[in-house]
């Protein structure tokens, strides 16, 4: 059986590391809003703003409280969702980047959407193993309960 408080504790993102997401995203919507940025490329600064934005919304859903969903496993997948969600969209955000091809910030820009991704791979990983291995455990107690 799955220990909620467990659960709970495993996807409540450290504030600290909220933060540091925060801060560092909050650099690189800084540099693609106002920032001197351009684009060769007509309607590429319009995406990669978009793009910014929505990794912005993902980094909010996966720092998010899931307090509200009553079941530990549900809360679970939720936050490996979350993490999927934000890494397809990082990879996105990444690719539409490199169409960002002019102005005096776009070595600065390149640099903070760097440090964001590295702030993530640097901790991502291993919360998503916690997440998967008390998954796991959910799926093992339930096969042994099966030779009973």
């Amino acid at each position: 059986m799955m220990n909620a408080d467990e659960v709970l504790q495993a996807v409540t993102i450290d504030d600290s590391f909220r933060q540091t997401l925060q801060t560092a995203w909050l650099r690189v919507m800084e540099l693609a809003v106002w920032g001197d940025v351009k684009s060769g490329r007509l309607g590429a600064m319009s995406r990669v703003r978009r793009r910014v934005l929505e990794t912005g919304e993902k980094l909010h859903s996966l720092c998010a409280a899931r307090v509200w969903i009553p079941h530990p496993r549900e809360q679970l997948k939720n936050a490996l969702g979350s993490s999927m969600a934000l890494k397809d969209t990082l990879l996105q955000l990444e690719r539409g980047i490199q169409d960002v091809d002019a102005g005096a910030d776009r070595p600065a820009l390149l640099v903070a959407l760097h440090e964001l991704t590295q702030q993530l791979n640097g901790q991502l990983p291993a919360l998503e193993n916690r997440w998967a291995a008390l998954l796991d455990t959910q799926y093992l107690d339930e096969d042994e309960g099966d030779d009973e």
